[in-house]
């Protein structure tokens, strides 16, 4: 479904000649083009929509970490350039949770795998990955599973 819609907005953007919005959209393809490839070389089927918002989600954070890095070096065009193409792809995701929908979904997730411990931690992510994906940043998640989970 957001293949379509990947497309149908390319053409939008291309009868309305917003150049910046047509660009992201086709770096988006063009990323989504290279996992298929990917996965079609591995013997697996083309993504799904979790692994395409998997794949939106990275994208977004590579965007934010060389806007940081533009930023320092005073390379304030190419920052705001790299910031509009997030914007693009952030509009393909999910609202994300806030931390408090997160600890609750984390609570659930605790509950329903029967974690004791913190080596139960992948079984916790992993329970989080399948329900919330594109939903949810994992990075912050996992350190809040760490938190709280009992210890030992």
């Amino acid at each position: 479904m957001l293949r379509e819609r990947f497309t149908a907005d390319m053409k939008e953007a291309m009868k309305a000649g917003d150049k910046s919005r047509l660009g992201a959209i086709r770096l988006i393809q063009a990323a989504l083009k290279d996992k298929d490839i990917e996965a079609r070389g591995a013997g697996k089927e083309p993504l799904s929509d979790e692994d395409i918002l998997a794949l939106l989600q990275k994208m977004v954070k590579q965007r934010q970490e060389s806007i940081a890095m533009y930023e320092q070096g005073g390379r304030t065009e190419l920052a705001q350039s790299e910031k509009n193409e997030v914007e693009v792809i952030s509009s393909y995701l999910p609202k994300q949770m806030d931390e408090a929908e997160t600890k609750a979904a984390i609570e659930a997730a605790i509950a329903e795998t029967g974690a004791a411990s913190m080596k139960d931690m992948g079984k916790v992510v992993a329970a989080l990955r399948a329900k919330y994906a594109g939903r949810m940043d994992f990075a912050k998640a996992s350190g809040l599973v760490k938190e709280m989970l009992p210890k030992g």
